[in-house]
């Protein structure tokens, strides 16, 4: 990856962690979801409302850092709208990009935005600080109500 291209995605991390999308509690929410980070001390909470299959609405609070609130703003924004199904599939190729799995250059075209986490793979302490919101946004979906853990 270019420095260029580096300076901007860390430009994206910053700027959704600084103003993230979709913070504050959904009071309508029909699904719910806490994820616990143990060795940072991350904490997620995911807020659906659930339309038939639809997430007609997501949001998010949470305290941690920066690759951790970024990555729920960008998870928040990018599976509102979608169905479960299409949810669980940006969830499985984002997981790819940022354990390794996916090539940089295709997942531009899959997951647009989503590539910031690219960089995330070199450091492995860093992978659940980004999956963690991801993870719970999962149990929220199927109503499973275990506390995420990324240990």
């Amino acid at each position: 990856m270019d420095t260029e291209l580096k300076e901007l995605y860390q430009q994206v991390i910053l700027d959704h962690n600084k103003s993230p999308r979709n913070f504050g509690k959904i009071e309508h929410a029909n699904h719910t979801a806490e994820g616990y980070n143990p060795l940072c001390g991350d904490k997620v909470n995911i807020y659906i409302e659930m339309d038939n299959d639809v997430i007609k609405d997501i949001s998010f609070q949470s305290s941690g850092c920066a690759i951790s609130q970024a990555s729920s703003s960008l998870m928040s924004s990018a599976v509102k709208g979608k169905t479960r199904e299409e949810a669980e599939k940006i969830f499985n190729r984002f997981h790819d990009l940022i354990i390794g799995k996916l090539d940089e250059e295709k997942s531009l075209e899959e997951l647009g935005k989503l590539t910031v986490f690219a960089g995330v793979k070199d450091f492995p302490s860093r992978v659940k600080c980004a999956s963690l919101p991801w993870h719970t946004m999962l149990n929220a979906l199927h109503k499973n109500d275990e506390q995420v853990a990324t240990e």
